[in-house]
């Protein structure tokens, strides 16, 4: 007994030592900086907040386990971003008209090392509408968070806290769609979320004859991507054969500054809805022809239901999808050529003949 226990002893103290080895290691990675704690003496009470012209509270509160956790953690302190409050020297009497007020008076304290990235949101028609006056329109904290700012490839995490929080029906709309279900119930990550299509930045009003007849690259950076697509079993040839078919060449084909009317050219999104899309082979065929029928009939007045079987769609033709163009194809692929060499054969033995009469 007393040789078992001594040998118990001796297994447990080993396992000791490295899990206490492994505890201050953690400690050590998570021993907060001195300019931090300094700062959190004061900051790291709930209760802690700023008066504001309008009568509401501030609160002045920094979760450090939030900032931590947080993209910027590991390389920020409090006065990388908050250079006014440089230690005991706070900007005395310092008040804001709002909540609002104060995240706009700091909205360009990002600029600081993302130029390039504050540069592209001045095109956006959210910084449009911030001009106009509007102080409810996004800025870089509304969609990224302050002290909680965590990496902005997520797309999940990304749509569910800054273009969901603004556009909530547009993402209830969109989280029924096939690309939403596999974002938010599968975790897929190749789908296109807010930003696949719209930009991070730079974001253009999707209401512009410019970004209609754009689309079609949208769609096709993801669809004409052959190693993606090859993961999920769906052909390519929707790109090709939208861009040969007359409506792909006719969007391609427009110049910009000439187009005046957005109905002009049929692009992907007039059959396959905006953020409503489903998986064509999940909907009803009557359903479905139904809805491009009605995207026909927007242009060809008159259209029938049955108007759109005259097209191919994105099939390229074969023994299964439109036999019969794919038949009459085949001939005159085999009937032209041979035309061809019975013409340069008749030619050429009328030349022979006429040598050998000479």
């Amino acid at each position: 007994m007393i040789h078992g226990s001594w040998r118990a002893r001796a297994g447990i103290g080993p396992l000791v030592v490295v899990l206490s080895a492994l505890a201050m290691t953690l400690a050590a990675a998570e021993e907060i900086p001195d300019s931090i704690s300094y700062c959190l003496a004061c900051h790291e009470d709930p209760g802690l907040s700023l008066s504001l012209d309008d009568g509401t509270e501030l609160s002045l509160y920094v979760d450090i386990e939030e900032f931590q956790h947080s993209i910027h953690g590991s390389q920020l302190v409090c006065t990388d971003c908050h250079a006014d409050y440089d230690g005991d020297d706070h900007p005395q009497g310092t008040s804001f008209a709002s909540k609002r007020a104060y995240v706009i008076h700091e909205y360009e304290t990002c600029k600081k090392c993302h130029f390039d990235t504050y540069t592209r949101t001045l095109e956006s028609v959210h910084f449009d509408l911030l001009k106009e006056g509007l102080d409810l329109a996004p800025v870089c904290t509304d969609c990224h968070g302050a002290h909680d700012v965590h990496n902005p490839h997520e797309k999940q995490a990304m749509m569910a806290r800054s273009c969901a929080s603004c556009h909530v029906d547009v993402y209830d709309v969109y989280a029924k769609s096939v690309h939403g279900k596999a974002l938010t119930e599968e975790g897929i990550q190749d789908v296109p979320a807010c930003a696949g299509c719209h930009t991070h930045h730079s974001i253009e009003p999707p209401s512009t004859v410019r970004f209609r007849l754009e689309s079609p690259e949208i769609c096709i950076n993801c669809h004409g991507d052959e190693e993606i697509m090859a993961r999920y079993d769906i052909p390519t040839e929707v790109a090709s054969t939208y861009l040969t078919d007359f409506h792909g060449v006719t969007a391609s084909l427009s110049d910009l500054s000439d187009v005046e009317d957005k109905q002009v050219v049929v692009t992907c999104v007039d059959c396959h809805g905006v953020h409503d899309i489903a998986a064509p082979q999940l909907v009803g065929a009557e359903q479905m022809k139904e809805t491009v029928a009605e995207t026909c009939a927007s242009c060809h007045e008159g259209a029938s239901v049955d108007f759109p079987q005259a097209w191919l769609s994105h099939y390229r033709p074969s023994l299964r999808h439109a036999p019969l163009v794919y038949l009459v194809s085949l001939f005159y692929k085999i009937f032209i050529p041979f035309v061809v060499f019975g013409l340069l054969l008749q030619v050429l033995l009328h030349l022979y003949r006429v040598a050998v009469g000479r």
